[in-house]
């Protein structure tokens, strides 16, 4: 057992970053992190070879994604197929994500172009 404290959690990107990615666990089926976008902020990731889940801890957004779009808010769930490309847009408020992968983020090779 392992408690992953700070997951899930805002973090403020560094200066001139547009957003914040930090890895809190990974084995090799699976990693955890947060991702964190500020309001008015730029999502400017690229499709991931692994599937993703997110799980919205604070803030508000809508996700983009070439199957559909939503809005998004606290407790909101959304997964991602790998590969599949997707924005979160139109951030209003602190957006804070809870980034599961499986298998772990980058453990299949690059991203697609």
């Amino acid at each position: 057992m392992e408690i992953i404290k700070g997951a899930g959690q805002w973090a403020r990107p560094a200066a001139g970053a547009a957003n914040d990615w930090v890895e809190h666990l990974r084995v090799p089926d699976l990693s955890v992190g947060t991702y964190c976008i500020p309001a008015g902020g730029v999502d400017d990731q690229s499709p991931h070879t692994e599937d993703e889940i997110y799980v919205v801890t604070a803030g508000r957004a809508r996700i983009v994604t070439t199957s559909g779009e939503a809005e998004v808010g606290p407790g909101a769930v959304i997964f991602v197929p790998a590969g599949e490309e997707h924005r979160f847009v139109d951030v209003t408020e602190d957006l804070t994500l809870l980034v599961v992968f499986g298998p772990a983020y980058g453990s299949r090779g690059a991203s697609p172009a």
